[in-house]
């Protein structure tokens, strides 16, 4: 059984309902844009925002490094093409000023939402601990940046491991790593690659196979568009999820085709609740009423046919039909064989009085 925690005033783990993070950090472009994204999970009753917060300069040696990504042309037709331009454009868009990263946190305080962000720098931590960051979240492609991850571990924060293409191996040794920091809230993602996701990249099976590795929450980070994956990642066990949202998925920018509107997103959080509702308990135990209605629909002995007095019962004198008020189809043995103690009519209800002789008064 994972264990659980608790994130600002929410917990997490087994026996929880699933801790809901909305990704903003991509899909912004400037402070409102934030602020906007910021309002619309809170209405829609997410349980976290998430940004990323690094230095772009100093994150991108090359300028010119291309990337290329799935934009949506036509929402009704899910007609999409593929576009490229350089990473550091893509990044720059997502970058904002300390000062407006403080108006942020104080929108998502003012929400009660939770903050969560993806640190890029060393020297960025410190300014997430001055801010009241929630957690903080190593990108895939850092599972293996060791400086960044003990002083992560250090602040005593929810360190979130996105997981992407790392190994086990990787994986094992970036929690050791944080354990080593006296920092047990730890939460892995499964977190499949591409902008959408291929299905074949989704690996839903490895949310089990995780928490059993590791005694810790796992989360899904998703990058398919709709929320069919994040319903089945619940299914199978998964603590938190991590969805990409966007205040239009038009918008031609790197995730927006993939995530989900404000129109949406409580439609979303509707369908992950009404899950768990149906998922119930691991234990079969019956409600009163439940009791009570398959009684009704159940099968009692009758006589088939008008029997005296000292005979004795052979299961061709014998008929099972509703309700189920008498005695059981199950105890068909007991019957059989039996003497009765007074005469009977055909169509009769079977009770153990007129076998065993206490005919009611």
């Amino acid at each position: 059984k994972a264990m659980s925690f608790k994130i600002k005033n929410r917990w997490i783990g087994d026996g929880h309902g699933a801790y809901i993070t909305f990704e903003a950090g991509p899909t912004i472009s400037d402070l409102e844009s934030a602020l906007s994204l910021t309002q619309a999970a809170a209405e829609a009753g997410a349980d976290a925002i998430k940004f990323q917060i690094f230095d772009v300069d100093k994150l991108v040696s090359d300028k010119q490094q291309p990337f290329s990504y799935d934009i949506l042309i036509d929402r009704e037709t899910g007609e999409s093409k593929t576009v490229s331009e350089p990473l550091y454009d893509i990044l720059k868009r997502r970058c904002l000023a300390n000062e407006e990263w403080q108006l942020v946190k104080q929108k998502a305080d003012e929400l009660g939402l939770a903050f969560f962000a993806t640190v890029g720098f060393v020297e960025d931590i410190e300014f997430l601990v001055k801010l009241g960051c929630d957690s903080i979240k190593i990108a895939s492609a850092d599972v293996n940046h060791f400086p960044l991850l003990r002083e992560a571990a250090k602040t005593g924060l929810c360190i979130q491991i996105d997981t992407g293409n790392a190994t086990i191996g990787e994986i094992e040794a970036a929690v050791e790593l944080i354990r080593s920091e006296n920092n047990d809230r730890i939460i892995i993602h499964q977190c499949p690659s591409g902008y959408p996701a291929h299905l074949e990249s989704i690996h839903l099976n490895m949310i089990p196979t995780l928490k059993t590795l590791f005694g810790v929450p796992v989360a899904f980070s998703d990058h398919t568009p709709g929320w069919d994956m994040d319903i089945a990642a619940v299914a199978l066990g998964a603590n938190l999820l991590e969805k990409t949202i966007t205040l239009d998925r038009t918008t031609p920018s790197v995730e927006h085709i993939m995530s989900i509107e404000p129109s949406d997103m409580r439609a979303f959080l509707q369908a992950v609740r009404d899950l768990e509702t149906a998922l119930g308990s691991s234990l079969r135990s019956l409600t009163q009423e439940q009791i009570e209605n398959r009684r009704a629909i159940r099968r009692s002995a009758f006589y088939k046919h008008d029997l005296a007095k000292g005979q004795v019962l052979c299961a061709a004198d014998i008929e099972y039909r509703r309700p189920g008020y008498g005695i059981e189809p199950s105890d068909y043995r007991r019957l059989e064989g039996a003497t009765l103690q007074v005469g009977v009519k055909g169509g009769q209800m079977v009770s153990w009085q007129q076998i065993a002789g206490e005919v009611p008064g």
